[in-house]
């Protein structure tokens, strides 16, 4: 009788956890088989706003971090086969392992397709791909682990038999905007103001029009999809030209809902979503002499134990300033311990929930003089933007963060920062090859040097040649060496690609 996804979940051992997070505390001499899903498991309107959506999968390369420990085995699944190059540059970054060792340890599988539909939904199509998959798996000593969650990855590991270090999507609830706002509200951490969830767009003016008067000096509000993703479900709206104040309650109830109905939100077909998923309206946070968009990142471990894993001040952009588009390792001394602290205890409520692995909040900072406000705005159960770049950072230094300080250390105490994209995008590097790539920035010198411990490293190189855009993390003795190592590279990137045009090699320039 095969077991049940809960069942399985029981076969989940701590040290896989730490395994996870590049560490190897308690793991036994036979070691486990990690599998790793990729998949971009999301709503497909939000999939058809990434471009190479599928190549995405390459961002959690940087978990083969366990193949470091001689008695791990992994397979990595992807929808297309990974180019040796891509495979290899990740590789070649273990520390004290040789790469070729690491690779015996490595079984790729792929379902050669490259739709921009979920990678784990492909898998599911292919029985006969999921039995040497299986084939592949040591019962009772593999896991499985994933971007985010949905139904698809529960499906996928009833079919394997494969527990999965992941919460239940059952619990999902808790990382949409409204279940973020409960769990703030439980936990004491400070949040804007908000409504509750409505579902149509006449409770929708009516949450706004509450939510001002209550609030009368709001000039902008924000108004969420309750699962929206990477801010491409959030518009902002503008409420000072309304004159709300000079308007009777049903006048402003009207007005409002004649501007809703056409709110430029990222999805054409918000007002759909707004009956199938339901939206909320938020204070939005202004005013003060900085304003910053800090996160904290952490991990809940099989038996409940949670522990933090970094802070961060993410870099937002798109038309809305909403939508993620880097970041900078670690966040802000001023406020650091407060993400910290904050962060733990909604990991420690989630934990009581029952949710595992990976979350992450995200906050708004503001300065009033030499005070600073943190308020917390939305909570993120699936690994996220900044999950590879720190995986990169642990996979490339084999350091280790201090839980006190939030700083990162290399094994010879030297502290160690980055800044990280996914959206490094130019038209002028379309049409360059990885292999391009990587020559361009070796004759650079800006490639990461495992003796000096500062660099770049690259992920999303299969995006490159069609659609000129990759992702990179850029790692620096210190902030400021950080974000030179980033101009550089964006830079000479930009001028080898051009070069390249008129040289058939770096080296000939």
């Amino acid at each position: 009788m095969p077991l049940t996804f809960e069942e399985l979940q029981q076969q989940l051992r701590p040290a896989w956890g730490a395994l996870d997070v590049g560490t190897s505390d308690g793991l036994d001499p036979e070691g486990c088989d990690l599998l790793v899903v990729p998949s971009l498991s999301l709503d497909q309107n939000q999939i058809d706003l990434v471009a190479g959506a599928h190549h995405y999968e390459e961002r959690q390369l940087f978990s083969l971090i366990s193949l470091r420990h001689p008695a791990v085995q992994a397979v990595y699944l992807t929808s297309k086969l990974l180019p040796d190059l891509v495979v290899d540059a990740v590789l070649e970054l273990l520390p004290g392992v040789p790469a070729s060792h690491a690779r015996r340890r490595l079984q790729l599988f792929d379902t050669d397709d490259a739709s921009p539909r979920p990678l784990t939904q492909k898998l599911l199509e292919r029985p006969a791909l999921l039995q040497r998959i299986r084939e592949r798996l040591r019962p009772g000593r593999s896991f499985m682990t994933c971007f985010n969650v949905t139904p698809l990855e529960k499906e996928l590991s009833v079919r394997l038999q494969v527990p999965l270090l992941g919460t239940d999507p059952g619990l999902g609830r808790w990382g949409s905007k409204a279940g973020s706002r409960e769990l703030f509200r439980r936990c004491g951490v400070p949040h804007p103001a908000g409504s509750a969830l409505v579902h149509d767009l006449d409770a929708l003016s009516e949450a706004t029009a509450a939510l001002w008067e209550a609030h009368p000096d709001l000039e902008r509000v924000v108004v969420k999809l309750n699962e929206g993703f990477s801010g491409e479900g959030n518009a902002p709206l503008e409420l000072g030209p309304l004159q709300l104040a000079e308007r009777s309650g049903g006048e402003r109830r009207r007005l409002l809902r004649q501007v809703l109905e056409v709110l430029p939100m990222p999805p054409p077909q918000w007002q759909q979503l707004l009956v199938e998923q339901g939206a909320l309206v938020e204070a939005w946070l202004q005013g003060g002499e900085a304003l910053s968009s800090p996160s904290v990142q952490g991990t809940i471990h099989p038996g409940g134990q949670v522990e933090m894993l970094s802070t961060h001040e993410q870099i937002l952009g798109g038309p809305n300033g909403q939508t993620y588009q880097g970041c900078r390792f670690p966040a802000d001394t001023a406020y650091r311990e407060a993400l910290l602290r904050h962060g733990r205890a909604v990991g420690e409520a989630l934990a009581q929930e029952g949710a595992l692995e990976r979350f992450a909040v995200d906050f708004i900072a503001r300065r009033f003089a030499e005070q600073w406000d943190v308020q917390a705005i939305e909570v993120n159960l699936r690994k996220g933007g900044t999950t590879h770049p720190f995986m990169a950072l642990r996979y490339a230094t084999n350091g280790r963060i201090d839980p006190v300080s939030g700083v990162f250390h290399s094994p010879t105490g030297q502290e160690l920062c980055y800044v990280a994209t996914d959206n490094l995008c130019d038209a002028r590097l379309r049409g360059l090859l990885p292999i391009d790539l990587i020559d361009i920035v070796a004759v650079a010198g800006l490639h990461f040097d495992p003796a000096e411990l500062r660099g770049s490293l690259f992920h999303l190189l299969g995006c490159l040649s069609q659609y000129g855009k990759l992702g990179m993390t850029c790692i620096g003795h210190d902030a400021a060496e950080a974000s030179r190592l980033y101009d550089a590279t964006a830079e000479r990137l930009m001028q080898g690609a051009q070069a390249l045009r008129r040289h058939p090699h770096p080296g000939t320039r």
